[in-house]
């Protein structure tokens, strides 16, 4: 099927409408599997950002877009449904540009737009069921004089940086609740993949979406993603991106006292226990590690892995990951893509040298595809170390590529003391027939998200974030749209006495 993905709309969306970046500045946006430019998006500066703001600004103050009231709410759902529908419309085309930007296979993008619709139907569903104001029962000596009520209102301008590992996705996650909340939006995503989100502002457009109450501004982020986090007009941040950068975020946002939420990434463990079936273990640990081309935060990149089954599990797991269908990722069947760009690419592959060099064993991988057709673009082989020092990079760091490590375990404790000797908590796994020893070690494992039996799925319905270096706040479920939400208490006098604390001029004067 031949799928059309140039052409289209490649400005700034502000206000309503597109606009060429004030500076006049392109960025290219290069295909990951041919290392060629195929497209330019506007690179955006702090004057694009201002107007940005200022428009989502005047469309919160000046619109109906904000209140809570069923009419308007139902509005805003009615809005997120028709944006749902026709993303998924779009489906093919939309995913094959996402794939072409990225690099992840294209079954995997196209599993990333039915993820994208579910999103804004559920944002959609919730908010029409959700209470924005609720009567608050006092205490009996006052209720006769006060009545209590406790308002869920939007926060205002939110502005949104989302990364490049899933670019419509990660900013759906973000924007759906975040207009559903009422806010409105300034979308500053990866400049490293970016048409997927200004796809998404075209289908805003084309569902009459009012002017302003959705924007994006495509740029870097030293510039526009900075000026973001910096402008006086904008009442939250939500970023999910490195670690590196989210601290430089959280101090912008803690010099003007404004709340934030934090996707920072990981380094998670999958704990495997001796008692498993071993090709379901060894299919999720693939699964785990080398899903979108081995670049998710939530990677299960650490496999703390029993002892007794080492030998059985690392021949199967060998053999499997040597035969991962590594290929061009437009083509059906391809299971493994290039990585981002020639900086991650890089980088990757000097964290894979490192390990060479300190001697840790490789099991696998390691080196680009054999192949006249990898003779470009930025592919590694799927890659296995086995048995690194629990301090070396390679086992503490965040990777962001198809590189899994195996360390070996005795007790459950030590399996437990490995997974939680490390910075980041965002995530772990563990397999076992045990239903007790599972349920014992999600709750030992010091993270945001465990799963049990299984490595990665991921639903709409519940919340998804971290705690220590993998930042703080949540996306998704409930949690997702409460981030974009102030609570504001009313108490309100309903009794027809003076409240006669002062004395009146007749009592003052006896005294």
């Amino acid at each position: 099927e031949t799928v059309n993905i140039r052409g289209l709309m490649r400005e700034l969306y502000v206000n309503g409408g597109w606009v060429a970046s004030s500076s006049g500045r392109r960025l290219p946006c290069v295909d990951p599997a041919t290392e060629e430019a195929f497209e330019t998006i506007a690179c955006a500066n702090a004057e694009d950002v201002d107007a940005a703001v200022k428009a989502a600004h005047k469309a919160f103050e000046e619109t109906d877009w904000k209140k809570q009231d069923p009419e308007h709410v139902k509005f805003r759902a009615t809005v997120l449904r028709k944006v749902g529908k026709l993303i998924g419309q779009e489906k093919k085309r939309l995913a094959l540009l996402e794939t072409t930007n990225c690099g992840k296979p294209v079954e995997e993008s196209e599993w990333d737009i039915d993820d994208a619709v579910a999103c804004f139907d559920y944002y959609a569903d919730m908010i029409e069921r959700y209470t924005f104001q609720t009567p608050v029962a006092l205490p009996e000596d006052a209720a006769s004089d006060f009545k209590g009520l406790v308002a869920k209102e939007a926060l205002g301008v939110v502005g949104l940086i989302t990364p490049w590992n899933y670019p419509l996705l990660m900013a759906v996650w973000k924007v759906a609740p975040a207009l559903a909340s009422g806010c409105t939006v300034v979308l500053k995503p990866s400049e490293h993949a970016s048409l997927t989100c200004l796809e998404l502002a075209d289908i805003f457009h084309r569902c009459s979406c009012p002017g302003g109450v959705f924007n994006v501004v495509t740029g870097i982020g030293e510039e526009a993603g900075s000026a973001l986090t910096r402008h006086p007009l904008v009442s939250k941040v939500a970023f999910t991106g490195s670690n590196a950068t989210g601290r430089r975020v959280a101090a912008a946002m803690a010099k003007q006292v404004k709340p934030l939420t934090l996707e920072l990434g990981g380094k998670s463990s999958l704990i495997v226990f001796d008692d498993c079936n071993v090709a379901n273990a060894v299919e999720w640990c693939m699964f785990g590690c080398f899903w979108t081309n081995g670049q998710i935060c939530s990677a299960t990149s650490r496999l703390i892995l029993h002892e007794n089954i080492k030998s059985k599990f690392l021949k199967l797991l060998k053999e499997r990951a040597e035969s991962i269908p590594v290929a061009d990722p437009k083509k059906l069947g391809s299971r493994l893509g290039p990585v981002m760009s020639h900086q991650q690419y890089t980088k990757i592959v000097d964290m894979i040298e490192q390990a060479k060099r300190q001697g840790i064993r490789l099991l696998t991988g390691g080196e680009r595809p054999m192949g006249e057709s990898f003779s470009k673009g930025y592919y590694i082989s799927p890659t296995v170390f086995v048995d690194p020092p629990e301090s070396s990079d390679i086992w503490q760091e965040e990777i962001f590529g198809p590189v899994l490590c195996v360390r070996t375990f005795r007790t459950e404790q030590e399996a437990i003391r490995m997974a939680n000797n490390s910075k980041y908590g965002l995530a772990a796994a563990v397999i076992s027939k045990d239903e007790t020893r599972c349920r014992r070690v999600a709750q030992a494992v010091k993270c945001g998200i465990v799963w049990v039996n299984c490595s990665q799925p991921c639903f709409v319905q519940l919340p998804w974030g971290g705690c220590k270096a993998s930042g703080y706040g949540r996306d998704l479920g409930e949690y997702g749209l409460e981030n974009y939400l102030h609570t504001k208490q009313t108490v309100t006098y309903t009794s027809n006495e003076m409240w006669d604390w002062y004395p009146q001029k007749a009592a003052r004067a006896k005294l």
